[in-house]
């Protein structure tokens, strides 16, 4: 073999590797009996490629090797490839020093497969090295890991992301089992689909029949290159085929729009079968444009698809035809942030409707929007005081005419020490307008299909606690929703203790950890989901809400009075089940 930069390069039982481009350099090869130093430490400036060995049985379980260099997933690493698919991976973690790594190959004993030596990056850490390739009985690094979904700080009923291919623990941005942003989500054909950002690496993808429980689905698809990004944006359904995009015999395009890391090049990608292949459109970028997280809508009434794009702490409204061609609306939004998300929503009651915009921070105002302007009726607003609550999207979920609105947030930071996965989504909350005394407001309640994981039901009867005094309840299950009413007097505090975190409860406002929001009406009705890792509270049928990631403690439940007497009646404990198949 040639085309080796270095050394002896030793293939053991899988002899007749395959150079595929010049990362690796020049030089002698040879087969023996081990694999030792393979590396494009000092490959020619702008070489990429990879190393192939040709296919082998893995007859042992355990593949031990040591790795240093760049720390690129799936760009400076070695690859386990099995029918096509990688199924292992390890960088070298931008380190100098090679470590010792084993994967686990159990579930494909008896099986071909390939090893794959990568070095597709250039710049900082742009190579990698590898040596002492050995199948074996014995791991040389430890490869224990708890199932899938059943790790300990899982949250049970929150989305969370997975590892693939990689195993490690504590992953940061752009690494597999991280999560950010809510990108993109979009109801079609029976199917609530989830996409999120790997922080600029990838758009993380899953699919839904009923809002609770989710599969996730690979990556929908990765930036085109290493650096350039695929950051937040939105996805539409493309039912009349304006794109052009749609074949005959395709289902309508899913076409998904965001932004490049030069935060200028706004994007295009697209999938014919529901999400499930994805291609980066040949004549992107479609615009050239110094804003990014592109929000794209279908204006039914105006026939025109319509774009709000963030830059400059303002949003600008843009309109197309056919999705690739965008005019400005010469309308902007100022004092706007991140991340847009802007949709009409039926006012309770009455046959009106408004537009609601909502900021990346959550905040959102209430208006008019005539095709090109949006006129704000109310200031901007909160309707969640959480530490943790941040990007919003929501779904338009059902039929065109149909106006429910369903909304999650990233829980952004969140700390989950020694698991496999980072942050999470908190849970889907239909969205209202309802007129109040103070004008109009955005109402967000749980989702009805969250109903489903009800397991068991406790009731108690009313109980006046006297001030300063306590209730034990007590419950033995880590995933429950407490309802109640309460009736506070003015100078009142009820506190709720559960799982190791206190909401507090006054007559006009409740509060978490450091977060607090005032309710519109006296504070009457509660509603609280606790998970593994977070809390959400919402009070008045969603008047006011609290979303927050917590670190768990003992299943305990304890309400304490103080102030003046307080009232707790048709209190309600139920038992959850998980989203996941825990099998």
């Amino acid at each position: 073999m040639t085309d080796l930069y270095v050394g002896d390069f030793r293939a053991p039982d899988w002899s007749g590797w395959e150079v595929h481009g010049n990362a690796f350099g020049s030089g002698p090869g040879t087969t023996d009996q081990a694999l030792k130093g393979a590396t494009s430490r000092n490959k020619p400036a702008g070489a990429q490629g990879r190393l192939v060995s040709a296919p082998f049985i893995v007859s042992h379980p355990y593949l031990n090797f040591r790795i240093s260099g760049g720390d690129y997933e799936y760009k400076t690493c070695l690859n386990v490839v099995v029918n096509g698919q990688v199924v292992r991976t390890e960088t070298g973690r931008a380190a100098e020093l090679p470590h010792a790594a084993s994967f686990d190959l159990t579930d494909w004993l008896g099986q071909e497969a390939r090893v794959e030596i990568v070095d597709e990056a250039d710049g900082d850490w742009g190579y990698v090295c590898v040596s002492e390739i050995v199948l074996s009985s014995t791991p040389t690094a430890s490869t224990a890991r708890p199932p899938l979904y059943r790790e300990a700080l899982r949250p049970q009923l929150h989305f969370t992301s997975r590892q693939w291919a990689m195993h490690r623990e504590n992953p940061v941005e752009r690494e597999e089992g991280w999560l950010n942003d809510l990108n993109g989500l979009v109801f079609y054909d029976g199917e609530y689909h989830l996409f999120a950002q790997r922080w600029n690496k990838c758009w993380i993808h899953a699919v839904s029949n009923d809002l609770v429980h989710w599969t996730e689905l690979a990556p929908a698809f990765f930036e085109e290159s290493l650096g350039t990004g695929v950051q937040s944006g939105s996805c539409v359904i493309d039912h009349d085929n304006t794109s052009g995009l749609g074949e005959p015999g395709a289902g309508p395009p899913m076409v998904a729009f965001w932004s490049r890391n030069d935060n200028r090049s706004q994007c295009v990608s697209y999938s014919l079968d529901r999400g499930r292949t994805w291609t980066h459109y040949a004549g992107n970028p479609i615009m050239d444009l110094p804003e990014r997280d592109p929000m794209v809508f279908r204006d039914h009434r105006r026939s025109q698809w319509v774009m709000v794009l963030y830059g400059d702490d303002r949003y600008q409204l843009l309109r197309s035809d056919d999705l690739l061609h965008w005019d400005s609306l010469d309308s902007a939004i100022s004092d706007s942030f991140e991340c847009p998300d802007f949709f009409e929503l039926g006012v309770e009651g009455s046959d009106e409707s408004r537009w609601v915009l909502v900021r990346g921070d959550g905040r959102y105002s209430i208006g008019e929007f005539d095709g090109r302007e949006f006129v704000e009726e109310t200031s901007q607003l909160q309707v969640d005081g959480g530490p943790h609550f941040y990007a919003t999207q929501s779904w338009a979920a059902g039929a065109t005419t149909d106006l429910r609105r369903v909304q999650v947030a990233w829980m952004r930071g969140g700390r989950y020490p020694n698991m496999p996965f980072n942050q999470q989504v908190s849970i889907p909350c239909d969205l209202s307008l309802r007129r109040t005394d103070d004008g109009l407001r955005m109402y967000r309640k749980p989702v009805p299909e969250l109903e489903s994981l009800t397991r068991s039901r406790h009731s108690w009867p009313s109980r006046v606690l006297a001030a300063d005094g306590g209730w034990r309840v007590g419950t033995a299950w880590p995933l429950v929703r407490i309802t109640c009413d309460v009736s506070l007097a003015a100078e009142g505090e009820l506190a709720i203790d559960i799982s190791g975190t206190r909401v507090t409860v006054t007559p006009e406002r409740i509060a978490v950890l450091d977060g607090e929001q005032p309710t519109i009406t006296g504070v009457s009705k509660l509603d609280i989901i606790v998970d593994t890792t977070s809390i959400e509270v919402f009070a008045n049928d969603g008047e006011a809400s609290l979303t927050a990631c917590v670190q768990p403690g003992h299943y305990d439940l304890t309400f304490t009075a103080s102030g003046a007497d307080c009232t707790v009646e048709h209190l309600e404990v139920a038992e959850l089940a998980s989203i996941w198949p825990l099998g």
